[in-house]
């Protein structure tokens, strides 16, 4: 429920479709909040290919996370502390810009009808 409250307010180009991997934290989503045009994918078992950009954050996100790290004892500041961590490094994928900035320029995109 709280991903799709932070869809909802995206332009519908921004929140057309969301893909997730097969992890057992995903079962209830084959049904996204109804009403806000988000469909659901889901990659192939044993298709890594399907999701790159997933690989790529999750080996990211292990340095701050790893897989011994018990999810109840995180604390949501540390979490969103993270989430800018990874969010403000600039990618050589994206001309070395951060994620967060093609984001917004995508959105600005979206919002001013140029595609």
């Amino acid at each position: 429920n709280r991903l799709m409250d932070v869809m909802e307010p995206l332009p519908q180009p921004a929140r057309s479709s969301i893909t997730f991997d097969r992890g057992i934290e995903f079962r209830n989503w084959r049904k996204p909040k109804p009403g806000i045009g988000t469909e659901a994918w889901f990659c192939d078992p044993q298709a890594p290919w399907q999701k790159g950009t997933v690989e790529n954050t999750n080996n990211r996100q292990r340095r701050y996370l790893p897989c011994s790290t018990e999810p109840t004892a995180l604390t949501n500041r540390y979490l969103r502390s993270i989430c800018h961590r990874l969010n403000s490094t600039p990618r050589k994928c994206l001309g070395y810009r951060t994620p967060a900035e093609v984001f917004e320029s995508e959105l600005m995109a979206i919002r001013n009808g140029v595609e």
